[in-house]
């Protein structure tokens, strides 16, 4: 019997080694499809948008006064849609370089992270009024590069979906809930319905029209793999007209 057994446990353990290596196989292949892909997106992609743009505003400059009164806006609709094109090749190398970067893990300060995101913020829009509340003197352990572009595409949400409040506010701070470390970022914006909130982290899911807020429905995406690498979670709460906020945990 004793031997039975032992030869039902040898079995199962080369059962499972053989799962493993195909498991681990295949996962090679899916990365290495990956950084073709990206490689691909970055330099094959890139060029031609960059001819459409170039040759779009040239003619808008140079043979503006040949043109009827709609062609100016017809190029002026194709150096948009080639920037917004650009924009999304961009945001798409950043979830896939979030998901094949190797973490380094250090000290970082979330609260001085925080305000630079804010600054550049800010610079770029000198004339928006944002109340904003920083808790001071936020520690953590991670990535700093991944950690950054959790704050940038949270703060930017927050900051783009505030834009129409005039007594806008955007709160950065933490709580503790059942013994674990609560980080989140609250803002008095848009909001949206939770009906949709299972749409929220999804690659392209939008929940807004991209008219009246601008984007390519990706950061968050991005924003949750970060997250997930570092062994933490991300949810929301919101409403309608009565602002966002996300709530994330960083496994540790």
């Amino acid at each position: 019997q004793h031997v039975a057994i032992s030869i039902d446990n040898l079995q199962l353990r080369k059962s499972l080694e053989r799962r493993v290596a195909e498991r681990t196989a295949a996962l090679s292949d899916s990365n290495a499809e990956l950084e073709s892909f990206s490689y691909s997106v970055s330099h094959d992609l890139r060029a031609p948008l960059r001819s459409i743009e170039g040759f779009s505003s040239a003619l808008l400059e140079d043979y503006h006064a040949h043109l009827d009164e709609q062609g100016p806006d017809y190029l002026r609709r194709v150096c948009g849609a080639a920037v917004r094109m650009s924009h999304l090749i961009d945001d798409l190398l950043g979830l896939s370089n979030v998901t094949r970067a190797t973490l380094r893990y250090s000290e970082v300060n979330l609260s001085d992270l925080a305000r630079e995101v804010i600054d550049t913020l800010q610079v770029a829009e000198p004339e928006r009024r944002v109340k904003v509340s920083i808790a001071q003197d936020l520690q953590t352990r991670g990535d700093v590069g991944l950690l950054r572009i959790v704050l940038e595409n949270l703060f930017s949400n927050a900051w783009k979906f505030t834009r129409k409040q005039s007594d806008a506010r955007v709160e950065f701070d933490v709580q503790k809930a059942n013994g674990e470390i609560v980080y989140y970022v609250k803002d008095n914006g848009a909001g949206f319905d939770m009906a949709y909130v299972d749409k929220l982290f999804g690659a392209f899911q939008r929940l807004h029209d991209a008219k009246e807020y601008e984007g390519t429905g990706i950061g968050l995406a991005t924003v949750q793999r970060a997250i997930r690498r570092h062994g933490g979670r991300i949810w929301a709460e919101a409403a309608p007209g009565h602002g966002t906020t996300l709530y994330f945990t960083l496994g540790v």
